[in-house]
């Protein structure tokens, strides 16, 4: 598919866990701006634009997004789904590659992986969540504007608007979806994206022991230094995902 291909990173300051996580410092910087400098260094993407809420609490956000010198675009705390395709349809994406704010270590090379593979054709979402296959935190979804618009007019049920992708996967007689899996898989049972304060001492630890060794480092990086130090691995290995539905 050609055409502009747009990363949506979904934050807000208000996480009913863990207030402000994506502007928690981790090795001197927030945790969304090295998130972002991750995916700037992902090839497959035209534009990165922040989707935050019209909240006064997410002005820090809209100005670390401006600082980053990436897009931003604001809207309605609830209907993420509407922000999200708002966020797209304002930078003139074709394709949204939708990602969250709460993923600081997402492997911009799996971003790419994704894209690439949702550009074999013959799709209308592509991820590598239908099959887990990697640690949660380095979840990647990839569908056209398009659709988003089509499924915006489709549903106002509140798990479709908050969870801006899930009519789409939670309806295979309507879209065409294709899975993106690691083979071998790549420990998906980890948690490395932040959603509470144990999450965060494991990403914490993650960046302050690779980062000053490479900013570049990769979920290889990741799964060598957790084999190494299980004890970073127990950080946060009694906490469970909440449930969608």
């Amino acid at each position: 598919m050609s055409g502009r291909t747009t990363c949506i990173v979904e934050a807000r300051m208000t996480s009913s866990r863990l207030p402000g996580k994506v502007l928690a410092e981790v090795a001197g910087r927030p945790l969304l701006a090295h998130m972002i400098a991750r995916l700037q260094r992902a090839r497959r993407l035209d534009g990165i634009v922040i989707a935050t809420t019209t909240n006064a609490s997410c002005d820090p956000i809209v100005a670390l997004a401006q600082e980053l010198g990436v897009g931003v675009f604001r809207g309605s705390e609830d209907d993420v789904l509407g922000r999200v395709l708002g966020a797209a349809q304002a930078d003139g994406a074709d394709r949204i590659v939708e990602v969250t704010g709460d993923c600081p270590l997402i492997d911009p090379a799996l971003v790419d992986a994704v894209v690439d593979a949702f550009d074999e054709g013959g799709v209308d979402y592509c991820s590598n969540t239908l099959e887990p296959s990697h640690p949660r935190g380095m979840d990647v979804q990839v569908f056209p504007a398009a659709v988003l618009a089509q499924v915006a007019a489709l549903t106002d049920d509140p798990v479709d608007r908050e969870h801006v992708s899930i009519y789409i996967y939670e309806h295979p007689e309507r879209y065409r979806l294709r899975s993106v899996r690691a083979d071998p898989p790549q420990a998906p049972e980890l948690r490395l994206t932040v959603d509470t304060s144990e999450d965060l001492a494991l990403v914490r630890a993650v960046f302050e022991t690779l980062h000053p060794r490479d900013p570049a480092f990769t979920l290889a990086d990741i799964l060598a230094l957790l084999h190494a130090r299980p004890e970073l691995r127990a950080l946060n290995a009694e906490i469970t995902q909440k449930a969608v539905r």
